[in-house]
């Protein structure tokens, strides 16, 4: 079995024979069981790069192998998408029955799971993302963060390897953005599925293994969050805004506060201003 789930050679793809590159010469790998963020404003190439790597979209030139897989073979095509799951931006699109435990079975009854494997499969799922007791609900009476939560357990009721969430958040509150996050970083920590993690909110990147920063069809730049968010001003040459506390930790130190280097999140800012007030 490969260490690594995706494997991005050299890869560029683009819309139309003759037409602008939407992704340019992108070279990536994602080792099993980590959680990478690619970043990135409207139009840098993110979302056509995450569907090349669940072979959604086939490349222009280069390569990319999921789980060691080709996606331009089409032998592979269903084995990729049940290895790696793909998780997109609005709920409702993706929700297919009136009842959420039948839009669970749906994905399995796809990949020809025996009926009588499917309710103990559906249960975890739906234990997993913390949606077992609304099995029985319509998922139109549900929040946007929980028919997020419905879809992420038909994807993980099929056993994938991976999960590749596309904007998985963008259509959300800030609760339902956190409900789903909490949920996805569970699954990665406890269940070790591999993550790739889509999103133009810098502060869901902070949560991650990895960063890569894509602008104009490149990856601009790769790092941890903590390297890629260090001098906020680097990514402003992208059209992004490092998170809040990286912002206010930078100010802090600009004032003469010793505040540790790196990126913090809200509640490591806390801990360390109140270090400071000692």
């Amino acid at each position: 079995m490969s260490d690594i789930v995706f494997s991005v050679d050299h890869v560029s793809f683009s819309y139309d024979e003759d037409g602008p590159l939407a992704v340019r010469d992108v070279s990536l790998s994602v080792p099993r069981g980590a959680f990478h963020a690619i970043l990135g404003q409207n139009g840098s190439g993110k979302s056509t790069l995450a569907k090349l790597m669940n072979g959604l979209y086939q490349p222009t030139s280069g390569t990319v192998l999921v789980c060691g897989m080709d996606t331009q073979d089409e032998k592979n095509t269903w084995e990729i998408r049940r290895r790696a799951g793909m998780v997109f931006q609005n709920p409702d699109n993706q929700l297919v029955a009136t009842v959420v435990e039948e839009d669970v079975a749906f994905g399995l009854e796809n990949i020809g799971v025996p009926t009588a494997d499917m309710p103990a499969r559906i249960e975890k799922a739906l234990t997993e993302v913390g949606m077992l007791p609304y099995a029985k609900r319509a998922p139109h009476t549900l929040s946007g963060g929980q028919k997020q939560r419905v879809a992420i357990a038909g994807v993980l009721a099929m056993q994938p390897e991976a999960i590749i969430f596309d904007e998985s958040t963008a259509m959300l509150d800030p609760r339902g953005r956190r409900e789903v996050m909490e949920a996805v970083q569970k699954l990665n920590k406890e269940m070790g599925i591999t993550v790739l993690w889509i999103t133009h909110f810098m502060e869901e990147a902070v949560l991650c293994d990895m960063a890569h920063v894509m602008h104009d069809g490149q990856i601009v730049l790769s790092g941890t969050p903590r390297e890629i968010f260090a001098d906020p001003e680097k990514i402003r040459e992208y059209r992004l805004e490092a998170p809040t506390m990286a912002r206010l930790a930078n100010d802090l130190r600009r004032k003469g506060m010793p505040v540790q280097e790196g990126v913090l999140t809200v509640d490591e800012m806390i801990e360390e201003v109140a270090r400071l007030c000692r």
